[in-house]
């Protein structure tokens, strides 16, 4: 049976693009379910599947990641890996999404958790937002802080992977992504100005200019993650991940990668530390410095 993949939140498990691509558990958070209840049901998961993969953002609560390595610790497996990752929610669910996909594929279980950091560096993730005043996880200047208080000021951020921010209207744009991508869009409570004269449109600025723009092969409209507004510093956001759809290029991309075995837990491994202990690759001068510095080559659109 294919390794389970895990999200800390319902809004973070995407429909599936296909009738193979198996669902994510959904682990609840201390006030929903006891430790007892919380550790017997991560019990279940790992006698029935052999393996887990939990995937959460790195600003999820304190609360909520105790509980995870509560678990594990009481469970004493070396079967679970958590993987916090410095993305914003909406792209958090892409990734476990992709992650689905490639579970029921030959990857054995160490190569598929340390995949979450190689394919993290292919999602292009931001927000349309009413206001960055809050914004504390993307550079703003002092003269955007300024504009966010004019009304009707509205402002493209792209969070990962290299930030930047926009004024809606203004001359600059966001970088696109220089491989074939679909996006994926949550919206919260904003309206977006429409992107022609600048009033409301039926087309807002993430699907009315964003996407043309980035030459996206499509559009999925899904629920906003619970955790968006805090990540965003915002309810009034549009969030927005465009990613790669193609289950044989995220094959493709992961397969291509130089594997290692960990010399502390003996799980195979794609980059330089073990996703299920943490222990980096023994190699001296010659750790692969793949998924920190560098990126697969992609074909461009």
């Amino acid at each position: 049976m294919p390794t389970a993949i895990a999200v800390t939140g319902r809004e973070l498990v995407l429909p599936p693009p296909d009738g193979q691509t198996p669902s994510a558990v959904v682990l609840r958070p201390p006030e929903a379910q006891s430790l007892d209840d919380a550790a017997a049901e991560v019990a279940t998961l790992l006698d029935q599947q052999g393996y887990l993969i939990v995937l959460y953002p790195a600003a999820t609560p304190a609360a909520v990641v105790r509980r995870l390595h509560t678990v594990r610790a009481v469970l004493e497996s070396d079967r679970m890996a958590l993987l916090p990752l410095e993305l914003p929610p909406l792209a958090v669910a892409v990734l476990a999404r992709q992650l689905r996909q490639l579970s029921i594929s030959d990857f054995s279980p160490g190569v598929l958790a340390c995949a979450a950091r190689l394919l993290s560096h292919y999602i292009h993730a931001g927000a349309l937002l009413g206001s960055v005043a809050r914004l504390d996880r993307v550079p703003v200047s002092l003269t955007s802080h300024v504009k966010s208080w004019m009304p009707g000021a509205q402002f493209g951020v792209l969070a990962h992977p290299t930030p930047r921010l926009v004024r809606v209207g203004g001359a600059a744009e966001l970088p696109a992504p220089g491989y074939a991508t679909a996006l994926t869009v949550a919206r919260g409570q904003l309206t977006s100005h429409g992107h022609g004269n600048g009033g409301a449109g039926h087309d807002d600025w993430v699907t009315g200019a964003l996407a043309p723009a980035w030459g996206v092969r499509g559009v999925e409209e899904v629920p906003l993650p619970a955790e968006s507004a805090r990540w965003w510093g915002t309810p009034k956001l549009i969030e927005f991940a465009a990613a790669i759809p193609d289950l044989s290029v995220l094959y493709q991309l992961v397969a291509s990668v130089r594997r290692e075995e960990c010399h502390w837990c003996g799980f195979e491994l794609i980059g330089d530390r073990c996703a299920f202990c943490s222990c980096p690759v023994a190699r001296g001068d010659e750790i692969p410095a793949l998924l920190t510095s560098h990126r697969p080559a992609l074909t461009s659109r």
